[in-house]
């Protein structure tokens, strides 16, 4: 907030030192999308929610606060967090009001205009409404001399002037494809852009605006998360959507046939004992096998302003699909299904090496679930990134399956319970996805003997911090022990998803507390802070 002080700025230039935020001892935390935190107004936002779900964390002893990707969502992708419209971006929606009201940007009465609002799901497109109104107040009322860092910003951020010209042509033409726009602006004739730019100017600086806006607030909550010793764990999708900014901008670097500017091949992963058609995704591809020396340069250095990018807004990273830096299915364009797809080899080992050279160490995780091959193994190890673990995978009856907790052979990997594409444990030990068999095994698994009360949540809590993971994470949905009506999403399920919202009743100091002494129990708690408290006795 506007009221943090000097100090905690510069505590947390010193906090976040890229070498001292690896996972180098045992520690947990929270797994909650911040769309998903307790807010009067509709949505979790990066104001007043998050601060005081720091200090939940704070008090309940955990480390790590890890959430999904925070760029702008849309309604015709059920606004996943998966499918933005940009890599770089912030989302708009994610604002808080109450700080704009504190910088004097929108008056009370609009901070309360916003109607009745469920507290246990997100209406995104009352919300987004909600929001876009705040935000249109707000700019008429911003002048940049107010804002002493709004120039360094603008001047920092190469990716912004794009992203302003390509939100205001969606706007103009009516959230069409920019593949649809006139061909000039779509292929980014010069001219166009340029006559484009004089002619919109003022929609333009909105939008540098909103971006700015979002940033000045990360960067608060950055320092203040700093101030309680919490990292901030954030979520890299390694493909973009199609629609974006980030195609339109940088089309040599995609698979995209130059004539009609659609993907050539496009993602997803090829059939398997989950599906017998695969998954399409259908974002396009990053064009890897170019042999053009010109695009492969331009695509380690999107990549590297990428990632760059996201470490100034987060301490460590999880990406998303990481074998496909290994390699990837690319499936022909025309195909409905994945069957019909390939394997084609990824950039590996040296993609990262040339990253490193640029940025130094990288604080990363590799999202290695599902069908992963040795080369991927090696390639992750390789490069030193822990991998997952996923205790709702561990109970098929397998002796031998490597989730079960017993079997990790390294501590080199994050443990969780579930993830936001995982039901709720509660409401995945209640489905039909397991047998009476493997529920009796669970509870043997996890000591619990027919007298004892507890809810399956604890039981695999107990399993993850026990574990041998260096990092153990669990879902907000899993502390509270909710049921599957409270999972985040439905993979293979188009709507409907993403909603979840956690009423302030439930975060009580009760919760704190008891997660707080299971975790110092396995030896997880934040030994840094402690460090500090002591040092300043």
């Amino acid at each position: 907030m506007t009221h943090i002080s000097d100090s905690i700025h510069a505590y947390q230039k010193s906090f976040y030192n890229r070498e001292e935020t690896m996972i180098n001892q045992r520690s947990s935390g929270i797994l909650a999308h911040i769309t998903s935190l307790p807010s009067a107004y509709g949505i979790g936002d990066i104001g007043t929610s998050s601060y005081n779900f720091i200090d939940f964390l704070v008090a309940s002893d955990q480390s790590y606060w890890q959430f999904l990707p925070t760029g702008p969502t849309n309604e015709p992708f059920d606004y996943s967090p998966y499918m933005s419209s940009s890599a770089f971006a912030g989302s708009s929606i994610l604002l808080s009001p109450e700080l704009l009201l504190e910088a004097g940007l929108i008056s009370r009465a609009s901070l309360e205009n916003h109607g009745e609002l469920s507290p246990y799901l997100t209406d995104y497109q009352r919300v987004a409404v909600y929001k876009k109104n705040l935000l249109e107040e707000a700019f008429s009322r911003f002048h940049p001399d107010q804002f002493t860092e709004y120039g360094d910003f603008i001047a920092g951020s190469a990716w912004l002037e794009d992203y302003a010209i390509f939100m205001v042509a969606k706007e103009l033409y009516l959230e069409a494809g920019w593949f649809s726009w006139p061909r000039e602006l779509a292929t980014r004739s010069a001219e166009a852009l340029r006559a484009f730019s004089l002619l919109h100017a003022e929609r333009i600086n909105y939008y540098r605006f909103e971006q700015f806006e979002f940033f000045r607030q990360w960067q608060l909550l950055h320092a203040y998360a700093g101030s309680k010793r919490i990292y901030l764990f954030g979520d890299l999708p390694i493909y973009v959507s199609y629609d974006s900014v980030d195609v339109w901008a940088n089309q040599q670097i995609f698979t995209l046939n130059r004539k009609n500017l659609h993907p050539t091949h496009v993602s997803g992963v090829p059939p398997d004992y989950f599906s017998a058609t695969g998954q399409r995704w259908g974002n396009p591809l990053y064009d890897w096998q170019s042999t053009s020396k010109h695009v492969q340069d331009k695509l380690i250095q999107w990549w590297a302003d990428r990632l760059a990018h996201l470490f100034t807004l987060v301490d460590i990273a999880r990406i998303d699909h990481f074998r496909g830096f290994e390699s990837y299915w690319s499936i022909p364009e025309e195909c409905k299904t994945a069957v019909d797809g390939e394997w084609l080899q990824g950039p590996g080992k040296g993609f990262f090496a040339k990253i490193f050279d640029r940025l130094g160490p990288l604080n990363i995780v590799a999202e290695d679930l599902g069908i992963i091959t040795p080369e991927v193994e090696i390639l992750r190890d390789e490069l030193g990134f822990p991998g997952m673990k996923v205790l709702q995978f561990a109970f098929d009856g397998n002796p031998d399956n490597s989730f079960l907790p017993h079997n990790f052979t390294s501590p080199a990997y994050i443990v969780y319970t579930g993830t936001h594409d995982n039901d709720t444990t509660l409401g995945w030990f209640m489905s039909d996805k397991l047998n009476d068999q493997q529920r009796e095994n669970i509870k043997m698994i996890a000591n619990r003997d027919g007298s004892d009360q507890r809810g399956i949540h604890h039981d695999l809590i107990f399993l993850a911090q026990s574990s041998i993971s260096i990092l153990s994470i669990i879902p907000l949905q899993d502390i509270l022990g909710f049921g599957g009506d409270c999972k985040m999403n439905s993979p293979g399920v188009a709507t409907g998803n993403w909603r979840w919202r956690c009423g302030g009743e439930f975060l009580t100091p009760h919760v704190a507390k008891q997660l707080k002494k299971s975790t110092q129990l396995f030896n997880r708690g934040n030994r840094k802070r402690m460090t500090d408290i002591n040092r300043s006795c």
